[in-house]
């Protein structure tokens, strides 16, 4: 039986993912690789939005990507698993990486200064810079890669075992478990390229495999949503309130107790909710559902597009600049996910989907 809840937490996810790029590329927080700030403001204060989704959205994705592994698995064998995970994920990150998203790579480069800060490098260099660069929101699936081999190992070791003890969890084990949440957050994070939280993520994807993917678990969130919601919006307004102004992704405010707890129970709060009030299944969420891994991959090209052609050189009043870089980010990302999807080489190369079958006779 399909989780819908699950469906609609991964596409509503995904659109606040672009929102959040949108405030994101013209920020005024100082957060580099970005336009920045276009207005005349002292302070913008609609950046909150940033501080109050980014802590929880990325740990939301891992953990709906923990459990839809098991339920893969569930009905597969760990070598379709590995097959199938390294053709959606890797093959875009790798040849996906040559045969389109050097586009991205440029425009990222562009915004960034990388070219003109080393106008003499060789070609081949530059090549490289851009390739690179052409990474972007990508780094998601390089991470859930690497940790669905990591899982394969895993389950060999555990044999369900472990699985079935985290049925039993119940709002107390939620409530301490924001302990090795905050402890994973510490551990295995990169120092330059601050999204690469190699601690935090997995650990979240690990307990969406053995926590979240249990239905009496789901049940006890979903009568708990009530206790967990109050808990999250206090824990936003407190992370909101103490670090407004700072920069959110890096040291020391994305290792801060206050920053793990907050997105911690955000996510209980959200799975609670999705399960117990968007359990609905609809033309309306089915679309979205379909499209939301296009609207993943695409979504940044057009909002960087058009913060590197429009905002940058402020050739629009900075409302109409969001408005535009809003409707961009749409655009490309439910355009080009319907014209890549029908291209025999790009779908695979670039949205990781297989050739298909032609019917029997």
């Amino acid at each position: 039986m399909r989780k819908h809840w699950l469906d609609n937490i991964r596409w509503a996810t995904v659109v606040v993912v672009v929102l959040y790029h949108v405030f994101y590329m013209y920020n005024a927080e100082g957060i580099v690789g970005v336009v920045g700030k276009i207005t005349g403001l002292d302070v913008q204060y609609y950046d909150l939005f940033q501080y109050a989704v980014y802590p929880w959205i990325m740990p939301i994705l891992f953990i709906v990507s923990g459990i839809a592994s098991r339920l893969y698995l569930e009905r597969h064998t760990d070598r379709e698993f590995v097959k199938s995970r390294t053709t959606k994920l890797l093959v875009p990150v790798t040849v996906g990486l040559v045969a389109f998203q050097f586009i991205q790579g440029y425009i990222n480069a562009s915004i960034g200064g990388a070219l003109e800060r080393n106008p003499d490098i060789p070609l081949a260099a530059k090549a490289a810079i851009v390739i690179m660069s052409g990474i972007g929101v990508l780094w998601y699936i390089q991470l859930l890669w690497l940790f669905s081999l990591l899982l394969v190992l895993i389950r060999k070791l555990e044999k369900d075992r472990l699985w079935k003890r985290c049925a039993g969890a119940n709002a107390a084990a939620f409530v301490l478990l924001a302990v090795p949440v905050w402890g994973a957050a510490q551990l295995l994070n990169t120092p330059i390229i601050v999204v690469y939280r190699c601690g935090l993520y997995f650990f979240v994807f690990l307990l969406g495999y053995f926590v979240f993917s249990n239905d009496e678990v789901i049940e006890r969130l979903k009568k708990r949503f009530f206790l967990f919601l109050p808990i999250a919006l206090v824990l936003c307004a407190a992370f909101c309130w103490r670090f407004f102004g700072q920069i959110y992704a890096d040291v020391p405010v994305n290792r801060s107790p206050l920053y793990t707890s907050f997105a911690w129970f955000a996510c209980l709060a959200i799975f609670g909710g999705f399960a117990r009030f968007l359990d609905i299944d609809n033309a309306f969420t089915r679309w979205m559902s379909a499209r939301s891994w296009g609207l993943y991959v695409f979504h940044y090209l057009g909002i960087s597009a058009v913060g590197l052609y429009v905002g940058r050189l402020g050739l629009l009043h900075p409302a109409a600049t969001y408005v535009l870089t809003l409707l961009a980010g749409f655009a490309a990302g439910y355009g080009l996910n319907w014209l890549i999807s029908r291209l025999p080489f790009f779908r695979w190369a670039v949205l990781g989907i297989k050739k298909k079958k032609a019917p029997a006779a």
